[in-house]
């Protein structure tokens, strides 16, 4: 689960999107849909609920082989075997993150511009969010960073690098075109009157892109 090199587009499970009655079938069709790695993020939940949401969330995402990862609480992925935690800038540091969560699980965290997604490599995540390219009600507090940047932080960060922020079907060809090789999608896919065939539209275009320069990541 630790390699993240051929997993291409994360999906996250927003509970403020999704009702957590629906989170199970919504995970099912983000996976079958083509979903290769899923955040679980449930902001105004306790985290005796968020505990019980993965263990239901979990099976699937084991019977997918797909990575499932908490947002914030890395004391949950212990309890929960979730495959790791994604944390911000504004969270325990990566180092603290990792005494929590061990040595094997994986750690991402975000990073909102060029020099901050070089200065976190320092820290040891497995991976880096980078954005959010364009304003997006997720993130309401950040400053849009546009796609200019997408090919230099992935020429200065040896590491997977996952584009976010309001990034849609829309828009995804054009992420693609400026560089991205894996990217986060969240609204487009929780709202989407089909979301198996959108997840599915999204790899399509992921695959037509053929993901140029994996091979040069360390």
């Amino acid at each position: 689960m630790k390699n993240l090199s051929d997993r291409h587009l994360y999906g996250i499970l927003d509970l403020g999107y999704v009702a957590a009655g629906g989170a199970t079938s919504m995970t099912r069709r983000m996976l079958e849909g083509g979903v290769d790695i899923l955040q679980l993020r449930a902001k105004k939940f306790l985290p005796g609920e968020i505990r019980a949401l993965a263990g239901e969330i979990l099976p699937i995402c084991r019977e997918f082989e797909v990575p499932l990862i908490l947002n914030d609480h890395p004391d949950l992925v212990p309890l929960t075997g979730a495959d790791g935690v994604h944390v911000g800038q504004d969270d325990l540091p990566v180092p603290q993150v990792r005494k929590i969560v061990g040595p094997d699980a994986i750690i991402g965290l975000s990073t909102h511009s060029l020099d901050q997604a070089v200065s976190a490599t320092q820290a040891g995540p497995d991976y880096i969010g980078f954005g959010p390219l364009f304003s997006t009600p997720t993130k309401p507090d950040y400053a849009p960073i546009g796609v200019d940047e997408i090919r230099r932080v992935h020429e200065q960060v040896a590491l997977p690098v996952f584009c976010i922020g309001g990034i849609k079907l829309e828009n995804l060809p054009a992420v693609l075109a400026a560089g991205a090789m894996r990217v986060v999608i969240v609204s487009g896919i929780l709202q989407a009157a089909d979301v198996l065939g959108y997840c599915k539209k999204c790899r399509a275009l992921i695959g037509n892109f053929a993901v140029e320069g994996t091979a040069d990541e360390h």
